[in-house]
């Protein structure tokens, strides 16, 4: 076999393993799935009323709030499989099986792919737990189903872009438990964010910020995909984002393995 099919391979034996690993211990990917729920629940039913009064295109009699946080929040989810990725790979750095993975003939590629893949597989189904509770509590997107799948590989794009780079933070860091909290400014930042609120409703150093960081174009062109909202220049910024993201975590992340194998 040539080398790039015993990197697949090896690639997929790796995946195997994760996947397994998140069925024997479901905690952290149910964790994936409880905060964004909890948000979509607060924000909802505790704030809806009165933060859904004052952004136009949620009106209380219309449109509803739902309509106009689900998005964001949909994306916190995206966000929230960062961690389980960073404590994934930290966990195995740490504890040793990756130097019992360097004595055996095993394609150096496969330990990240597989951590990577399975990360973006779990967070894909945590996405789609939260859009399940979403429609069940009210929201009510007219997409078509090509703007679903424009949405769906969206989203695809930015949980990989987050893992790559999450995969870099667990690689760098020294326990578990410091992998758990150096992704938390990624889950927190859609709040800066058009997530929960329209960014013109904010101060202006504040409005700077949050129309200039990488989830407020993705939120929005999210946003227009699934409610028919104008999306502007935001879905090139999205993509151009998604991708310089997902560049910036992969070498990152692979010069980050290299230099622990010369340790």
């Amino acid at each position: 076999m040539s080398t790039l099919t015993y990197a697949v391979s090896d690639s997929m034996t790796m995946l195997r393993r994760n996947l397994k690993h998140a069925l024997r211990y479901p905690t952290m990917t149910l964790s994936v799935v409880a905060m964004p729920v909890m948000m979509l629940l607060l924000f909802n039913y505790a704030f809806g009323g009165a933060l859904g009064a004052g952004i136009s295109g949620a009106p209380t009699g219309g449109g509803t709030y739902i309509d106009y946080v689900a998005p964001g929040i949909i994306l916190m989810a995206a966000t929230a499989g960062a961690v389980a990725t960073a404590v994934g790979v930290c966990v195995d750095m740490t504890e040793g099986i990756v130097n019992r993975f360097r004595t055996m003939s095993i394609s150096r590629a496969a330990f990240l792919t597989g951590h990577v893949v399975g990360s973006v597989i779990q967070t894909l189904v945590a996405i789609a737990l939260v859009i399940g509770v979403a429609l069940a509590i009210g929201f009510r997107p007219d997409a078509s189903p090509v703007e679903w799948l424009a949405a769906v590989g969206l989203l695809t794009l930015l949980t990989l872009a987050l893992t790559w780079v999450s995969a870099g933070l667990g690689l760098v860091a020294r326990t578990p438990e410091s992998a758990s909290n150096t992704p938390l400014p990624l889950t927190f930042l859609p709040f800066l964010g058009s997530a929960i609120v329209p960014t013109d409703s904010m101060p202006t150093g504040l409005r700077w910020f949050a129309e200039y960081q990488p989830f407020t174009p993705v939120i929005e062109t999210l946003r227009g995909l699934l409610m028919g909202t104008e999306i502007g220049n935001s879905g090139y910024a999205a993509l151009a984002w998604c991708i310089g993201l997902t560049l910036v975590g992969y070498v990152w992340a692979r010069s980050s393995f290299g230099r622990t194998a010369k340790r």
